[in-house]
């Protein structure tokens, strides 16, 4: 005779420790980004990562992974990107983000962190999930959406917290990107703390 499923407290205690959730810049994998990244959560056995890649995509003659459609760099505060490409990257993390919820796992104990292009999906994907999260980092990333989608983002969203990293000599996605992207966040009533960084993320890849 086949188990029974664990109950719900049974499951919600196997998902104990919380998430973090990291995505890439473009040209990135996620393994390549856990062997960066893992070490630092080391003292911190109880938390899960997770570490997706993004889809094989062409820009010009480039294969690469990519969340989304690159436009011409740097990024700047007026870049117009491919919003519908946006969105579908932001509906895969989404279902990303329901599946870890139905598993058990508090909402407020997922966070969301992000580099470059794979920032600018975590903010985008914070914006749009009907949830208050535990909270989101963004390092020299930009917010990938017009200010058009400022009246789409829930009042749940609104709650999670963003901190936001950003480098002074970034020539992929420049500094006012990223100043801009905390600035929109404030104007939506969040709760954006915004860290200057002096010099280029030396793990830094793509926009």
């Amino acid at each position: 005779m086949a188990a029974p499923p664990p109950a719900p407290a049974a499951a919600a205690a196997a998902r104990a420790g919380g998430l973090v959730l990291w995505l890439h810049g473009s040209a990135e994998t996620g393994e390549h980004s856990r062997g960066q990244i893992a070490p630092y959560f080391s003292a911190a056995p109880a938390v899960r990562l997770s570490f997706p890649t993004a889809p094989i995509a062409c820009v010009g003659d480039v294969v690469l992974n990519a969340w989304f459609g690159i436009p011409e760099v740097p990024i700047t505060a007026t870049t117009v990107r491919d919003e519908e490409g946006v969105l579908e990257a932001v509906e895969h993390v989404h279902k990303m983000l329901d599946k870890e919820v139905a598993a058990g796992t508090c909402p407020t104990d997922i966070f969301v962190c992000g580099l470059s292009q794979g920032g600018a999906l975590a903010i985008a994907s914070v914006l749009l999930y009907p949830k208050t999260l535990g909270g989101c980092v963004v390092f020299s990333g930009s917010v990938p959406l017009s200010k058009s989608f400022a009246v789409r983002v829930p009042p749940e969203a609104r709650k999670t917290p963003v901190l936001w990293f950003h480098g002074m000599a970034d020539g992929v996605v420049l500094f006012e990107a990223g100043h801009a992207g905390c600035a929109f966040l404030q104007e939506l009533g969040m709760a954006c703390e915004f860290k200057v960084v002096h010099k280029q993320m030396s793990f830094k890849i793509g926009a």
